[in-house]
């Protein structure tokens, strides 16, 4: 199975400059249990997930079913949106209109009618499950239960049965995880996984290897993790296939000889003509450049990096910093060059205004 080719490669001139920018964003709760279906076939039977003291318990819509990991778009769409708002230092509202364009670029969907079609069963899956856990966001419980999402749609008068912007509000549990910054970046290949499992794997990757190395779990706890409704064979089997294609962005996935423990590593290569650099000599290099620099402009630097949601860590940054440093050979204000360079590598960028 390949990866579904790049359908926008070059982007809408009109698409709001957000998802240019700034990393998409998946929320915790979500990455860490299984909230939605794997399939693009209707289950419409409830859903009862325990981990430890963590229940979930969905009623899917009654004749569409569970919402789908690719219905879940729409949330990771809406989500990085509202966490800009916060990156700006706004309050984000719980209600708000986006562009069913935009939202088909961003997430590397065909935007044509059949499109257009499509996004109303994903709307009424989202608001049509009712939800009740006990896993809290933002150290709050919702007590009741609740629909993930509201929403009402509005039909271009220009071409028949195309709604062209939609008006969305988020459940208080998924706003309140916005609000808590509950949220990590994924890379935009997501969208370009073909497999459920695909996407599912991703996010437990992303969630418990994150940065480290390598992370270990047992095939069985994550067959439970992933929410798969296949039998553990058939779970096991697929799970080769994704090993051998390989497709998953930044992490790789490997079964041992026994096939009872699964081990995810992180693959993110090294850029080309960099070659690796040794721990001392990296420590070395930050704590000299740390040194030549000015405190305050340190001080700037490491609040942009906190209060954004980068990946990088600081020194990593400043690593990053000294390689472009060296070719360059007209940087007169190096602490002016490095605060730039920080608030570019987070990407904490200034926006005029947003098009929802």
């Amino acid at each position: 199975m390949a990866l579904l080719k790049q359908k926008h490669p070059n982007g809408d001139f009109f698409i709001a400059d957000i998802f240019d920018q700034t990393p998409f964003k998946n929320d915790l709760a979500s990455m860490e249990h299984p909230f939605y279906s794997l399939s693009k076939k209707s289950y419409k039977e409830p859903f009862e997930y325990k981990n430890g003291d963590f229940e979930i318990i969905m009623t899917p819509h009654a004749t569409l079913g569970m919402p789908t990991i690719y219905d879940k778009d729409l949330l990771l769409y809406c989500g990085s949106i509202l966490v800009d708002e916060l990156n700006e230092g706004r309050t984000p509202p719980k209600e708000f209109h986006i562009s069913l364009n935009d939202f088909f670029i961003a997430t590397n969907r065909d935007n044509g009618g059949k499109s257009y079609d499509k996004i109303k069963d994903t709307l009424d899956r989202l608001a049509g499950c009712y939800v009740k856990t006990n896993i809290k966001t933002n150290g709050k419980r919702q007590v009741k239960g609740f629909s993930l999402i509201k929403y009402e749609y509005i039909e271009s008068l220009k071409v028949k049965n195309r709604h062209i912007n939609v008006k969305i509000e988020f459940c208080d549990w998924l706003y309140n995880g916005i609000l808590g910054k509950e949220v990590v970046s994924i890379n935009r290949d997501y969208f370009r996984l073909a497999k459920g499992l695909e996407r599912r794997l991703y996010e437990i990757a992303r969630k418990h290897c994150g940065n480290q190395k390598r992370w270990s779990i047992g095939i069985e706890k994550l067959y439970h993790k992933s929410g798969s409704r296949s039998p553990l064979p058939t779970f096991k089997n697929t799970l080769k296939v994704v090993i051998k294609d390989g497709h998953i962005p930044d992490y790789q996935y490997a079964l041992d000889s026994s096939e009872k423990m699964v081990t995810v590593s992180r693959t993110k290569a090294i850029e080309a003509n960099n070659p690796p650099i040794s721990e001392h000599t990296t420590r070395d290099m930050v704590f000299n450049f740390k040194r030549r620099i000015k405190r305050q402009t340190l001080v700037n630097a490491e609040k942009i990096h906190n209060d954004s949601y980068t990946d990088w860590s600081m020194d990593e940054i400043i690593i990053q910093f000294i390689t472009f440093a060296e070719s360059k050979s007209d940087i007169s204000n190096v602490d002016a060059a490095f605060v730039g360079f920080v608030k570019k590598k987070v990407k904490t960028f200034k926006k005029d205004s947003h098009c929802y």
